[in-house]
């Protein structure tokens, strides 16, 4: 099995030395995280990257040791859900070679239109990872094409591992580095570099429940593999990892957290909110470990120095839409009420007028007439409503009640 060592990782990073494609990313302190888990937070802000991963310094660092190596070489072939295919278009693109980026239809469609910015062709193909990447393996058959693995590569991996010499450097003392985990390129080629650098420093993976394959194959002790992850955090639904980065991390990991997707939106937000930082949810996924009160106490993370990868900011409109509407409702800033009345002329402006009277927005309004439990010349009257917060919220369901209407409040939690 291959092995990718610190001496393969500082190979990179001299390489990168004499391009602008990767760029050395800065760390900055966040208030808030910090306040949340009793330690110094610095986020390492590698969606500022160029292509908004941190994929072009694996993909720039494999494709110029092929064209190194291999000056035959016309074209590359990838799988990606979006980060590795734009690293890949670009790196590619540079080095004077033609890429095909083999994408699963479900791929966010502003990384798909960015990958073909980029240079590369774009082929869709299957509703999943896996299954893009067995139907990019068929396109490799040229002997002047070669296939550039996501995380199956150890020049990848030692070019994602660069991350971890810029961490150890930026942030004196790191305690703790938390990295998300999808195919495990970046998370073992950073545990790669952490490790050697500043051996007493905790690197910690950090995966969603609905694409844990790390902690699954750790506890089993082999290759754990899911056919369909179902994750917010696209970019590492990988659905499993390689011998290559499964062994690097069991070697160099310490430990691994799961993570709900609903801590994955609540960290994007509270990066947008506080931090004024865009990601997306592969991004946010190791910041959400520290809105996590349980892996809070187990990590023990009072007074240490620790740093979340911030890993891509290609969020997409609609990814981003969802997340918000989540907190807003989350908040009860966005509300469905629900109104029972009689079924005749003026309900619906009269009680619009209350809200109104409230300073509240309808946003929508539906007729129902057609519930089984509605008695005949009933209706139910159901308005989306913007407010202020728990407190307006409140003050808008008692002003309709006062009204003399029956309503309920059909999206508060609790």
């Amino acid at each position: 099995m291959s092995r990718v060592t610190i001496d393969d990782v500082e190979a990179a990073a001299g390489r990168f030395a004499d391009t602008e494609i990767v760029q050395r990313t800065p760390i900055q302190r966040s208030r808030s995280l910090s306040q949340r888990c009793g330690g110094d937070v610095w986020l390492k802000m590698e969606h500022l990257q160029r292509t908004g991963s941190f994929k072009p310094r694996g993909a720039y660092n494999a494709i110029t040791r092929l064209v190194e190596a291999e000056p035959s070489v016309k074209r590359v072939v990838a799988a990606s859900a979006g980060n590795h295919a734009q690293g890949v278009a670009l790196a590619a693109t540079t080095a004077g070679l033609e890429a095909t980026i083999v994408m699963p239809e479900s791929a966010p469609g502003a990384k798909i239109e960015a990958t073909r910015a980029y240079g590369a062709e774009v082929v869709l193909h299957g509703t999943v990872f896996a299954e893009a990447m067995a139907h990019a393996h068929t396109l490799v058959a040229d002997p002047e094409t070669r296939f550039i693995h996501a995380f199956d590569d150890p020049d990848v991996v030692a070019g994602q591992g660069t991350i971890g010499l810029e961490v150890v450097e930026q942030a004196e003392g790191v305690d703790t580095v938390l990295v998300p985990v999808g195919g495990g390129g970046l998370a073992g080629g950073v545990a790669t570099a952490v490790k050697a650098r500043a051996p007493d420093a905790r690197v910690v993976g950090v995966q969603t429940e609905g694409a844990s394959t790390l902690s699954e194959s750790l506890a089993a002790g082999e290759l754990v593999t899911r056919e369909e992850p179902d994750t917010i955090a696209d970019g590492i639904a990988t659905g499993g990892m390689s011998d290559l980065t499964f062994g690097l991390l069991r070697a160099h990991l310490d430990d691994v957290v799961v993570v709900s997707d609903d801590d994955v939106a609540g960290a994007i937000l509270l990066l947008l909110e506080r931090a004024k930082q865009m990601v997306e949810g592969a991004g946010a996924t190791a910041a959400a470990a520290l809105l996590d009160d349980e892996i809070v106490a187990e990590l023990d993370l009072a007074g240490e120095t620790v740093v979340p990868l911030l890993c891509g900011g290609n969020i997409d409109i609609t990814s981003l839409q969802e997340v918000l509407t989540h907190a807003l409702v989350d908040r009860h800033q966005l509300i469905e009420l629900t109104v029972r009345i009689d079924d005749t002329p003026g309900k619906m402006g009269e009680i619009a007028a209350l809200i109104g009277e409230e300073r509240a927005n309808i946003r929508t309004v539906r007729h129902e007439r057609s519930r089984p439990d509605l008695p005949v010349g009933d209706a139910d009257l159901v308005f989306e409503v913007e407010t202020n917060g728990p407190a307006h919220m409140d003050r808008v369901v008692e002003a309709v009640r006062n009204a003399g209407y029956t309503v309920r409040c059909t999206t508060e939690s609790g």
